[in-house]
């Protein structure tokens, strides 16, 4: 017998292709597009996206919110939509799609899935099949360092003389490595353990929860506690029949990320300190803002827009000018360094005089810049990394209700998806018109 494990939508070849031979290549190219040796999605940030190799294909992702449309619920006053918390099994299912092995609904729920086909032989010759799909499912509540991984055991099959009825497989929830090594985690839930094919295709669902405690990471006012958390799959051949290949597999890693940020919500708990911070997935996530007309940050998302598609365009004049956020190999990063942001929007202001004049903000306009004053991608980012290339910005006046507009859904955004200062996190914009 030989064990393959791909992924969850592809179209596996018949019994009758198999004993043909060809249905067996059919499988190696199969599983040579399941990019051996990636074990993380492309979108990880921090310590784990050093830890293991990244999937070079993008993960599947939620579609797009029109900004305009989710915040016409949300009162006049802009901000960010809440992020999705939840993930159903068909919501799981439908975004990893046909050749996807992660999905990021956002980034507190998250799933990853794999299909696991064991081909059964005999005098070197397939005689059967058998194969099975797990998906898991990672959500967490608001506020909460409670994160829970739910397993779906789905699609048994059988085809020809197999003895899947009695193979015992066995699944586990490993955290291989932690940030600050050392670190302890709660466990609830009830895995399965080691049950039969038969007994898993019968049950089905299982969960596990896990919880870091704080006081356990680095950086004091952070508080900040990375890991590593990788579903894993194996099993054996019950008696009177024999295996070859993988006895099993894993799934892409999840990355979980716990901290107690001063400047985010529930920094202490309240009157249960023991219970401050929260954790999240440690993945890039995405702000959407709009550039259509009525939008109320529409002239800054305008803005973006140009310094994304015709950035020779715009102001300071840059002749390689590419500003960063548009893809996951080149993120903004959050500062909140008062001293820094100042110095940002100083010197995207000194543009907007020298380009505009002294009365730039004639006409109740500001001054507009991106990357934003937040990051430290911002106008003065080479005041404080000589090796960056200057003028890699662009300023531009616009109208002070679009401006402050996009502010406030800026800083909604960076609260609402617990965006922290450094490196070790980020974000992409993305222009809806």
């Amino acid at each position: 017998m030989e064990s393959f494990v791909l992924p969850v939508g592809a179209v596996k070849p018949s019994l009758k292709d198999l004993q043909s031979g060809s249905g067996m290549q059919r499988l190696r190219e199969l599983v040579a597009q399941t990019e051996p040796g990636a074990r993380l999605p492309r979108e990880t940030v921090g310590p784990a996206a050093s830890y293991a190799p990244l999937s070079h294909r993008p993960s599947g992702m939620a579609p797009e919110q029109s900004a305009p449309a989710v915040r016409a619920l949300l009162g006049p006053s802009a901000t960010a939509p809440e992020p999705a918390r939840t993930m159903t099994y068909g919501e799981c299912v439908k975004g990893l799609g046909s050749d996807k092995s992660f999905f990021v609904k956002s980034r507190f729920a998250v799933c990853n899935g794999a299909s696991f086909l064991q081909t059964w032989t005999r005098n070197n010759r397939p005689v059967g099949e058998s194969m099975f799909n797990v998906r898991v499912i990672g959500t967490i509540a608001k506020n909460s360092r409670d994160i829970n991984f739910q397993y779906h055991f789905t699609d048994f099959t059988t085809t020809g003389t197999t003895g899947a009825a009695t193979m015992p497989i066995t699944t586990k929830g490993n955290i291989p490595q932690s940030w600050p090594a050392g670190a302890k985690y709660v466990r609830g839930g009830k895995m399965p353990g080691t049950k039969t094919f038969t007994q898993l295709k019968a049950q089905r669902t299982f969960n596990e929860t896990v919880t870091a405690k704080p006081g356990q990471g680095s950086k004091k006012d952070l508080d900040l506690l990375f890991a590593v958390y990788e579903p894993v799959i194996s099993y054996t051949p019950p008696p009177g029949w024999t295996l070859r290949g993988a006895l099993g597999g894993k799934l892409f890693m999840l990355a979980p990320r716990w901290e107690s940020a001063s400047y985010l919500a529930n920094s202490t708990g309240g009157i249960k300190p023991e219970k401050k911070g929260a954790a999240t997935f440690s993945y890039l996530t995405t702000l959407t803002l709009s550039a259509k007309p009525g939008a109320e940050e529409q002239a800054e998302a305008a803005h973006i827009r140009q310094a994304f598609l015709v950035p020779q365009d715009t102001k300071p004049y840059m002749s390689a000018k590419k500003v960063p956020g548009q893809t996951a190999k080149e993120p903004l990063h959050r500062t909140v360094d008062s001293k820094r942001i100042d110095k940002n929007r100083a010197a995207a202001v000194k543009q907007c005089k020298r380009y505009w004049g002294p009365n730039y903000t004639s006409g109740d306009k500001e001054c507009d810049e991106y990357p934003f004053a937040s990051t430290y991608e911002g106008a003065a980012e080479p005041e404080y990394d000589p090796e960056v290339t200057k003028f890699n910005f662009s300023a531009k006046p616009i109208p002070k209700a679009d401006n402050q507009a996009g502010g406030q859904i800026l800083k909604s955004f960076y609260g609402k998806h617990r965006i922290i200062d450094g490196l070790d996190d980020g974000f992409m914009v993305t222009i809806v018109s």
